[in-house]
């Protein structure tokens, strides 16, 4: 138990992933760190609920290999990060196209090649593997999508230009991204210059799963990021369920460092006061709780507009032969943004025998979520989804902070000398934004603390996703 006379350096509120990055910073650079959670777990909206040998998320957020922080993050080191089929399955007009993310080709020369020699290629769905992190792929195996009539991605001349496009945008540094004039996201894809049937097709519903955005409000400026990390990397879950990532960061604190089961019902620059345990003395606070109860917490700080995630889960014994692809909807026919049958990517996620399917509703659910959605998922995955067991509807009504015009990537995270502030609020509403918040947060700590932070230096720009 946590006594009322206990003493740190920093305490942190809330056990989310930017505040337990956070913590581990200031711990790995000496300074005592305690770490108050009023749930009875850690990881906020990272949680992972068990039913029945099978570990469903409840907000199915996608993770990207190319996101700085995973690699920058004390302890994240050993996270396993296993990769969904490289690229993402296209359903348009009742067929399934793939569409791939061009690292590491050779611009539009290479391209244009690589469609034209992969039109006459047998297509095959990638088993899962594990890998941390993964490989660039040759060149001779960036995954190019096929050219055939009626395809989302438009002609073999427009798939070439599309990848042309995400080759140049995964070597743009991202400050050039930054510096771009800001839009909405929908309206900056329609002056970019690619055919109307390429964003509609491919770009629309991509940007919709990595923002959970399904009109596209957000800020080019974060499209932009989120393209780029889809465009330099492999989109993944981490392996064991998303809880797997806050709690390889919980664990690998000094032991005590995190009390769960504790509140904080007011806060100082040199205190924090719990229902529980009475007042907490330090040199200063990190408010590292979502965006509305930080407002509580700290009053005039700004809440911003959340957007809705429902998040289904089947079970089969007979699943779908997609692979370990993301499938994605281009002609937007149901609820359903996205869907995977995620125990081909992570096997630990199901029992032996059985298949979980789990698929994403962005915006408000329909009212009978789970019949729509197996209405939905019958056609995208061509298959009689009738005898499929529903496990869950996960329903978050706040599942991430809107992103819309004009979006600071980087809100301050120093609120005065003793009080700080992070989350995925003050960046980007992705794990990448949140880690990122807390490198930032515990940079400036430490510098107001006096403690020297060579070997942490926090990295000046954030890069993004979704889910």
């Amino acid at each position: 138990m946590l006594e009322p006379a206990y003493q740190a350096d920093v305490v942190v509120v809330g056990a989310g992933v930017a505040g337990l990055a956070a913590a581990h910073r200031l711990t790995s650079a000496g300074v005592t760190t305690t770490v108050l959670e009023a749930a009875h777990g850690v990881g906020g909206r990272m949680a992972t609920e068990k039913v029945d040998g099978f570990r469903l998320d409840r907000i199915g957020q996608l993770l990207s290999t190319a996101y700085p922080e995973l690699r920058l993050t004390p302890a994240l080191d050993g996270l396993a990060l296993l990769p969904f089929a490289p690229g993402v399955l296209l359903h348009s007009e009742g067929r399934r196209h793939r569409a791939g993310a061009p690292a590491g080709a050779g611009g539009a020369r290479g391209a244009l090649h690589a469609v034209r020699a992969l039109a006459s290629a047998p297509r095959s769905v990638p088993a899962p593997r594990r890998l941390v992190p993964v490989p660039k792929a040759p060149r001779s195996q960036v995954p190019v999508p096929r050219s055939r009539p009626g395809a989302p991605l438009g002609s073999a001349v427009d798939q070439a230009r599309l990848t042309a496009a995400l080759t140049r945008l995964a070597g743009t540094p991202v400050e050039r991204l930054l510096a771009r004039p800001e839009l909405p996201a929908a309206q900056a894809l329609a002056v970019r210059g690619l055919p109307a049937r390429t964003i509609d097709g491919f770009l629309r519903p991509l940007l919709a799963a990595l923002l959970c955005d399904p009109d596209l409000t957000a800020s080019s400026r974060c499209a932009d990021l989120a393209l780029h990390a889809f465009a330099g990397g492999r989109l993944c879950v981490p392996e064991g369920g998303a809880e797997a990532l806050p709690e390889l960061l919980a664990r690998t604190l000094p032991p005590g460092t995190v009390r769960t089961g504790v509140r904080v019902t007011s806060v100082a620059t040199n205190a924090v006061t719990t229902a529980e345990h009475g007042v907490v003395r330090c040199r200063a606070v990190l408010v590292a709780t979502d965006a509305r109860a930080a407002a509580e917490l700290l009053p005039g700080l700004r809440v911003p507009e959340f957007l809705p995630v429902t998040v289904v889960h089947h079970t089969t014994d007979d699943p779908p032969a997609t692979g370990a692809a993301l499938l994605l909807d281009a002609d937007r026919g149901g609820p359903v943004a996205h869907t995977a049958v995620v125990s081909h990517v992570d096997p630990s996620r199901a029992p032996a025998g059985r298949a979980l399917v789990s698929s994403t509703v962005l915006g408000p659910p329909p009212s009978d979520a789970d019949t729509a959605v197996r209405i939905h998922l019958s056609r995208l995955y061509g298959t009689s989804t009738a005898r499929w067991e529903t496990l869950a509807v996960h329903h978050a009504a706040e599942a991430v902070p809107a992103m819309r015009p004009p979006h600071d990537l980087r809100r301050p995270v120093r609120l005065l000398a003793g009080l700080y502030v992070c989350g995925d609020h003050r960046d980007t509403s992705t794990v990448q934004g949140a880690l990122h918040s807390g490198h930032r947060a515990s940079a400036a700590i430490l510098a107001d603390l006096g403690v020297n932070r060579s070997m942490h230096t926090a990295d000046p720009v954030p890069s993004a996703h979704a889910a």
